[in-house]
């Protein structure tokens, strides 16, 4: 979400829209105010304390977050035509903001608990998340989802009316990750050319690392797979990987699973090159962002048959997907690619174009669009101002 929120605003700032980032100050040495790119700033409310929380510990301090937004506008005199909440706690404060400053809201999810919760039976996101999502899809003017999938679980799940939902995929900085030299990538990276293949995204149940442990256990290869875990580290996600790690050792692999833990995006297009294959064995994904890089970069994805990988992979063309939560589908396909050289570089070849719609230009662009209906619906007033909160 960071990632889109970042990608997002500096296209639309790099076409004069003013646009304020409104975050909650997780550490006491951030600014209080600062530009991010041309015509985007990002600023922090205080709420709460300046220290890193999770969901269920922010949601007391959003009328202290909501409060501080209005007066941060008050002050600077700021006038905004809509606002573009994400995630369901931001929603909220879209909600009472919306109504305080008579503009349209936007919302976008990203996630939805309702479809975390039956997408895992182990998942538990808390009814407050549920009912809270209810109450913003019932009262925001435009909600934003990233695939026709999604749009389903918003009408079917939450009761939207199928027109005030739009579908605009997430983007990808295709000038970022882009096909590169396997060799050179991996030279960086201090690796060797044996089979690697590649998991990226956080180390939660719901991302179904243990399914890939197993299936790589369960590979039957002439040289052994090196699997590289990129997310979380042992420092923010302690338990997650003292468990997988535990679990890899059980299944005798636990001397070809490199922990790497978090890794900055500048250096993630060596890992996506590097790899032979991308692996996403998630529950649930209502876009997969790491998809796309991965295809950008040239790396085959081998993922789940759920969410907005449908519609990003292209099963038997750029990787393959697979309709079972379990090891042994995802070990065969992984055999098939690593086994057969030719058509694991076709699907490389493939893989780039695919994704070109991906771009974030061309994103920008619909998300704008959205906008426009949006502000053309609520008033010309609204248009007139030119600024997005």
């Amino acid at each position: 979400m960071n990632v889109y929120i970042a990608e997002l605003t500096a296209q639309l700032g790099g076409s004069e829209c003013e646009v304020d980032i409104f975050t909650r100050r997780d550490a006491p040495d951030l600014p209080p105010c600062t530009e991010l790119t041309p015509n985007v700033r990002v600023v922090h409310i205080d709420a709460g304390p300046a220290a890193p929380l999770d969901p269920v510990s922010i949601e007391p301090w959003l009328p202290q977050f909501q409060g501080g937004v209005a007066a941060f506008a008050e002050k600077r005199a700021r006038e905004y035509s809509l606002i573009h909440s994400h995630y369901w706690l931001s929603g909220l404060v879209g909600l009472g903001l919306a109504e305080r400053w008579h503009v349209p809201h936007v919302a976008m999810f990203h996630t939805l608990g309702e479809v975390k919760n039956r997408a895992r039976r182990a998942e538990q996101e808390p009814p407050a998340r549920i009912a809270a999502e209810r109450r913003i899809v019932a009262a925001a003017d435009r909600l934003i989802c990233a695939t026709p999938h999604e749009s389903d679980f918003l009408v079917q799940l939450y009761g939207a009316q199928r027109d005030c939902v739009a579908v605009v995929p997430a983007g990808v900085d295709l000038t970022r990750f882009r096909p590169g030299d396997q060799a050179t990538a991996r030279s960086h990276l201090g690796l060797d050319d044996g089979p690697i293949v590649l998991f990226v995204g956080r180390l939660e149940p719901l991302k179904g690392v243990d399914i890939l442990l197993r299936a790589v256990a369960a590979t039957e290869l002439d040289r052994p797979i090196t699997l590289i875990v990129a997310g979380g580290d042992r420092e923010s996600a302690p338990a997650a990987v003292a468990d997988l790690d535990v679990l890899a050792h059980e299944l005798g692999i636990g001397d070809r699973v490199g922990f790497v833990g978090s890794i900055p995006r500048d250096e993630l297009p060596d890992y996506y090159q590097a790899a032979d294959i991308c692996v996403v064995p998630s529950y649930y994904e209502s876009f997969g962002l790491v998809a796309i890089e991965a295809l950008a970069s040239g790396t085959p994805v081998i993922a789940t048959r759920v969410g907005g990988l449908l519609y990003t992979v292209r099963d038997g063309q750029t990787g393959y997907l697979i309709p079972w939560r379990c090891p042994e589908p995802f070990a065969e396909r992984m055999e098939a690619l690593l086994e057969n050289d030719d058509l694991r570089r076709h699907f490389a070849a493939a893989a780039p174009d695919s994704v070109q719609r991906f771009s974030w230009d061309h994103i920008a662009a619909q998300i704008g669009e959205v906008y426009q209906d949006v502000v053309n619906r609520y008033g010309a007033s609204f248009a007139s101002r030119g600024s997005a909160g």
